[in-house]
């Protein structure tokens, strides 16, 4: 308790100090699209004290209206500057719980979901640790009736001098860092217009709420630019898609437990965690890879991975094992190829984190290099049925996120199919 009101002494006084204006409350629905209160000072002393009350039916994947009413509780440990709003009007963010009015977790929160799976981890001694690689797109133009205009060019690792795109990711990380999000480094991808920013290790419930701000920094100062930023998996035809090759790693007592005198150097832990991802891949797919569109990235032919198997280096692989420096050995890690940057965060670390548990809790074994043990999905459709059967995202996500993701993803699909696209129309108008 004492904490408590030493953090919230802080936030108090630093929005007094920095002359801060507003402090936004930040959370996700189901989809783990932004939401935020935004508040003044004179409001604010309550709302950390207090927290936010709202109606929880006017947001998608949250109450139904019968049990509408719940509590957006701070998080004071994630409360930040925003530096783009200093030169005008100072303001902030705070990230939130969801809770029900008597303070407990309120089932159909995210971030409260990815919290339960993590604190699920921690009684057996472990820690989550991940890394995302978050690739996305800048576009100088789009509309519904033509396709986006990349704003730039590049290929991989391009270093264009008078790039615009390129000044303008540069310009995105030192926000970043300032905002205190470690970045371990960013480049130009392989598609025009294309660009990726690798973010440094930390634990799960820290890395999502961190992927959250990465995505709205994004976008914010590409507007300010006149550009578009888009995580959208697959936005151009005949060009690689966008994903979240995501680094995983398990830690006890201080140290990297996937570290072991296995294969590549890889631990019994290690190994069984890595077939627990293998065996359980295609029921967690949906969650990894939420959209219609994103199954328009995991095709053959490009890096995105089709088919589950795990390998050293085959890129295509949906579990890859990097290679580390002998004078990092505590680097080692695992890396999942199958999320895209437009997932929710904390459901998809859940997932993953609970598919890698299962695997050690059920001793799996660990099939041969390179073996393909099943395809991935190759629709929303496909990955939704195998969703509905699954006993591990029921135990994980609960039933009430497991039932409302269900009911939208299926609605998504079904105006998906009944869309006639500008494909059709090419291909078969004049001939049919």
């Amino acid at each position: 308790m004492a904490s408590m009101q030493s953090q919230a002494q802080y936030v108090l006084r630093t929005v007094e100090e920095r002359g801060v204006r507003f402090v936004q409350l930040w959370f996700t629905d189901v989809l783990g699209r932004h939401k935020a209160f935004h508040v003044t000072p004179a409001e604010l002393e309550d709302a950390l004290d207090e927290g936010m009350t709202f109606d929880g039916s006017a947001i998608d994947g949250f109450s139904r209206t019968q049990e509408a009413d719940v509590l957006a509780r701070p998080d004071l440990t994630t409360f930040q500057l925003l530096p783009w709003y200093v030169e005008d009007a100072g303001v902030a963010r705070v990230f939130c719980d969801i809770v029900n009015i008597d303070g407990t977790p309120f089932e159909g929160c995210p971030r409260q979901q990815l919290r339960r799976v993590l604190e699920g981890a921690h009684e057996r001694g472990y820690t989550f640790f991940v890394a995302p690689e978050m690739e996305y797109f800048y576009f100088s133009s789009f509309s519904a009736a033509n396709p986006p205009v990349p704003a730039d060019r590049g290929s991989y690792f391009d270093l264009l001098p008078d790039d615009g795109a390129s000044q303008l990711r540069r310009r995105t990380v030192l926000t970043l860092e300032e905002m205190g999000i470690g970045v371990e480094h960013a480049q130009h991808e392989d598609a025009p217009g294309q660009h990726e920013i690798d973010l440094r290790y930390t634990d799960a419930l820290t890395m999502a709420d961190t992927v959250m701000s990465v995505r709205h920094v994004v976008k914010e100062l590409a507007r300010q630019a006149d550009l578009t930023a888009s995580f959208m998996p697959k936005p151009l035809s005949h060009e690689q898609g966008s994903g979240m090759h995501t680094h995983l790693s398990l830690w006890r007592d201080g140290r990297n437990d996937f570290i072991g005198d296995g294969p590549y150097g890889l631990s019994k832990t290690a190994t069984q965690f890595i077939a627990g991802l293998v065996r359980h891949a295609p029921e967690i797919t949906a969650i990894t890879n939420q959209w219609v569109n994103s199954y328009k990235r995991l095709v053959p032919g490009s890096e995105a991975p089709v088919n589950v198997a795990w390998a050293r280096h085959e890129p295509s692989a949906l579990v890859r094992i990097p290679t580390v420096k002998s004078a990092r050995i505590e680097s080692t890690r695992l890396e999942y190829r199958a999320p895209d940057p437009a997932a929710n965060p904390y459901l998809a670390f859940s997932v993953i984190l609970a598919a890698g548990l299962r695997g050690i809790e059920g001793d799996y074994e660990l099939p041969a290099e390179g073996r393909i043990t099943s395809p991935l999905p190759r629709s929303l459709a496909e990955a939704t049925d195998l969703m509905e059967n699954s006993k591990l995202l029921h135990e994980t996500l609960g039933e009430h996120i497991v039932e409302w993701f269900l009911r939208n993803k299926r609605s998504e699909w079904a105006a998906y199919r009944s869309e006639v696209t500008p494909f059709e129309l090419e291909r078969y108008l004049p001939l049919l």
